[in-house]
């Protein structure tokens, strides 16, 4: 190891109007009115519609060594922990490093198949990037989602880039990206254009120092 830490860096799918999820998300609908099936078909889309695509961010996946999500982004259970909720994807969730979930309600880790153990940080967003950063070492840190807890990050000024996928369409409401952050000069330094979105990595180059929220629930 160098020594040095890696980047903070977001990754989020969005659409042409910043939302990354609709009005009404459910259990049963986790990305709610998305345009799709509730399950982000549209949203996510661009994936599944270029192999080469989806290889790249598995291998951009693959340079992460802890991630930070908040409780909504990690299920729909809100308040105690009533029931043995393990997250979205299944025994092998596809992060294979540490990831920090914010909550207010305390919670044993969780290992998973792959590599992946959940932390459950109830202390705010400051501790869960710092246990990130000592997880991760030297490599980098993605505070993965949802676009809440990313707002919460960008308003502390703790983001060094913004990567985004943009799908054309848009959502009218929902969850966006961006609100409740304090103006950021951005400096691109990647676009390309492919199936089903635009790919765009931004630098963040100004920050304003805001009040950290907690991210959980």
């Amino acid at each position: 190891m160098s020594g040095h830490p890696g980047r903070v860096t977001c990754e989020l799918s969005v659409s042409a109007d910043g939302y990354a999820a609709g009005a009404g998300q459910s259990e049963e609908r986790p990305f709610g009115d998305d345009g799709g099936d509730g399950w982000g078909d549209r949203l996510h889309g661009w994936m599944f519609a270029t192999p080469e695509q989806r290889q790249a961010e598995l291998d951009r996946l693959r340079t992460i060594g802890a991630f930070v999500m908040g409780r909504n982004m990690f299920g729909p259970v809100r308040g105690a922990w009533d029931r043995p909720w393990m997250g979205w994807w299944g025994d092998e969730p596809p992060y294979h490093a540490p990831v920090f979930v914010l909550t207010h309600h305390p919670r044993d880790p969780q290992p998973m198949e792959g590599g992946t153990t959940f932390h459950f940080v109830t202390d705010g967003i400051e501790s869960a990037l710092r246990r990130a950063r000592e997880a991760a070492g030297d490599r980098d840190v993605s505070i993965h989602g949802g676009a809440t807890t990313i707002n919460q990050y960008l308003a502390a000024g703790l983001i060094d880039e913004v990567r985004l996928h943009i799908v054309p369409l848009t959502l009218g409401a929902g969850t966006r990206l961006f609100d409740g952050v304090p103006q950021l000069d951005l400096e691109q330094v990647e676009a390309r254009a492919g199936d089903g979105g635009t790919h765009v990595t931004y630098r963040v180059v100004r920050r304003r120092q805001g009040e950290a929220g907690s991210g959980a629930r």
